[in-house]
């Protein structure tokens, strides 16, 4: 795949997926080559890491919107005079984080995300890395048998177990300290996906289907459902599928949400952190 770039420098992290890219200042515009083989390098390695890029949000939001148009998150809060750039943060005092646990980002909207730019804006001294997996490997290396079962279901989706009435205590922090009203009954709001989708870029097919916001398999009951989406959830997140990204301030990594799941490490207590994020809109899922 290194042929393929002759602009920008191409460095993986990981067998299975993640490459730092070297060459490009994001706080000026891409030329056409430049940004087509940034994308390029997008589809190859699934997350793509950018090191020492002093940028500021509208720099950001102008990056983004290269590749579609932007989100503006249902529940979170923004950056004060930017809807589009969401906030991500942890206090001294706070327990948990916000992303701690392995997810892929909205996948209860009608059309999930294409993928997400997050930006350091302070990071601790130690900690606070942040985790991918690949779902294509995770669907490629199921058994012949399950891809069969799993091709023709669809899963159930919602925001409930996150940002509804009983949701986690990170996004309720972030909530008291957003403007937005309590949006926990929308929350309940539900969409079934199908559980193996097929990328719109690549071709290649993706499990989809996360612990955050998959609730059970459409005709099936949760009981059911659950043996059968633990052993998924398990499956998808070997080491062998993944990568660990450790931040630096200024440090910014965009990664696809339709054939990734990611992790915010929540190992850095008594520390603060900040990020920013962008969210490119998606396609209905396939």
């Amino acid at each position: 795949m290194a042929g393929q770039y002759s602009r920008i420098g191409v460095k993986p992290i990981a067998g299975a997926l993640g490459a730092e890219i070297e060459g490009v200042d994001l706080a000026r515009p891409l030329d056409n080559q430049i940004f087509s083989e940034v994308h390029q390098a997008f589809l190859d390695h699934q997350v793509i890491f950018f090191r020492d890029q002093r940028i500021t949000p509208e720099q950001q939001l102008a990056f983004a919107r290269r590749f579609g148009t932007l989100n503006v998150h249902p529940y979170a809060p923004s950056l004060e005079g930017y809807p589009e750039v969401l906030r991500i943060f942890k206090e001294k005092e706070d327990r948990v984080n916000f992303g701690g646990g392995w997810h892929s980002d909205l996948t209860f909207l009608e059309k999930p995300p294409l993928g997400s730019i997050l930006y350091a804006r302070e990071v601790p001294p130690h900690g606070g890395d942040t985790m991918w997996t690949n779902m294509y490997l995770a669907y490629e290396t199921l058994s012949d048998g399950l891809k069969k079962i799993l091709d023709g279901l669809k899963a159930v989706h919602s925001a409930n177990k996150q940002y509804g009435i009983d949701g986690s205590e990170a996004a309720r922090n972030n909530e008291k300290r957003s403007m937005k009203p309590n949006v926990s009954e929308s929350a309940k709001a539900e969409l079934a996906q199908p559980v193996v989708r097929t990328h719109p870029e690549t071709g290649r097919k993706a499990l989809f289907v996360n612990g955050a916001f998959t609730d059970r398999f459409e005709g099936w009951t949760k009981e059911e459902s659950r043996p059968l989406l633990s052993f998924l959830y398990k499956h998808a997140v070997k080491p062998e599928f993944t990568c660990r990204f450790r931040w630096a301030k200024d440090s910014l990594a965009f990664w696809d949400n339709r054939c990734t799941q990611h992790y915010a490490l929540n190992d850095y207590h008594g520390y603060r952190r900040e990020m920013h994020r962008v969210t490119v809109d998606g396609d209905r899922v396939f």
